[in-house]
């Protein structure tokens, strides 16, 4: 990877890789073009030029109150629980060093889902208090899987194992609250554990909004870290890195950014897997490639959006689904290339 620098007129030196700068701008560019699209697509559909002049407040009251008030929360909302679910499973793979190491693959995804099921089934909770059990749900399941593998320090195979065992125990107990629900809330629980971003407002957007701006400038600051952290704990603490205190930093940051993100729109599956990874081939960089990964989980999920929403006619899917599938596709090229070389 061929990196060069800047020298700014105060005597610093800002070195940069100019593939991951031209991929961090394209996938910009594509998670922008890619909102304004959605904000003209449905019942009422907008040209994109007509979108931009709404958004910078020229728009009839129509286009206004189409773009502004129905569709700009919607969009919202899935920028950012894509760009916490990407950044979110970038941390994970990169703590674990397993590109398995996914938030939704080792556990965190399903303690968010018992938590809400659990106010939905048990106490017959509101959409606010079951966003708020995802929350407790997947802070307590995170807690819990990193006290179960610790062992003088949390081994990336051993924190994997541990949550793959903690998802299966999980799994069962949310197959265990629907069994026990009557009609009306199982029917709301199966809906909430499909994920989609039908419905998505402001009440929504703003709690996800604030954690995000809380957490993914902490989880960026700590990059570099994170970087030497995948080098393994004693190379890291030989380079200046606090091992102990900058992986409970991040690994506390990001099963809150899942959680959050799966308050927002529910259990969307394997953004997380696949974003970081997807991310690391475009750029042809090692480490976490953090900033790219977040892009690359709200371009993913905003085609995916579209995508639910258009291409099967009249039927629209929730998003959830077709991250399933796609995602379902890529876990298995994944362990089939994994497997060619060498590494399970």
């Amino acid at each position: 990877m061929t990196t060069k620098s800047i020298r700014t007129g105060g005597g610093l030196s800002v070195r940069y890789e100019p593939r991951v700068a031209v991929s961090v701008l394209g996938l910009l560019v594509l998670t922008l073009a890619s909102a304004v699209v959605i904000l003209g697509t449905g019942d009422f559909p907008i040209a994109p030029g007509d979108v931009v002049t709404t958004l910078l407040g020229d728009g009839t009251a129509v286009q206004e109150f189409a773009v502004m008030q129905l569709r700009l929360p919607r969009i919202l909302v899935a920028v950012f629980v894509g760009a916490a679910l990407g950044i979110g499973g970038a941390v994970f793979q990169s703590v674990s060093r397993n590109p398995l190491g996914s938030p939704d693959v080792i556990g965190f995804g399903q303690g968010a889902t018992v938590g809400a099921l659990t106010v939905i089934v048990l106490f017959q909770g509101d959409a606010l208090a079951a966003a708020g059990g995802a929350v407790v749900g997947g802070l307590v399941t995170g807690a819990a899987i990193y006290l179960l593998a610790w062992k003088r320090g949390v081994h990336g195979y051993r924190l994997v194992l541990v949550g793959i065992g903690a998802a299966a125990m999980l799994t069962a107990v949310i197959h265990y609250l629907i069994t026990k629900a009557d009609l009306v809330d199982a029917t709301r629980a199966v809906v909430w554990m499909t994920g989609s971003l039908d419905g998505r407002d402001w009440t929504q957007f703003w709690p996800l909004f604030g954690v995000c701006c809380l957490l993914l400038p902490l989880v960026l600051a700590h990059g570099r870290s994170l970087r030497m952290l995948e080098m393994g704990d004693d190379a890291a603490f030989a380079l200046g890195v606090r091992v102990e205190r900058t992986r409970i930093v991040l690994m506390g940051s990001a099963v809150t950014l899942v959680a959050v993100a799966t308050a927002a729109a529910g259990p969307i599956v394997f953004v997380s897997l696949s974003a970081p990874q997807l991310a690391r081939r475009l750029t042809r960089s090692p480490g976490p490639n953090l900033g790219a990964s977040a892009l690359m989980g709200s371009a993913l999920l905003l085609v995916a959006d579209w995508t639910a929403s258009n291409a099967f006619g009249e039927r629209q899917l929730p998003v959830g689904v077709v991250t399933g599938i796609l995602g379902g596709c890529y876990l298995l090229w994944l362990l089939v290339t994994e497997r060619k070389a060498g590494r399970i």
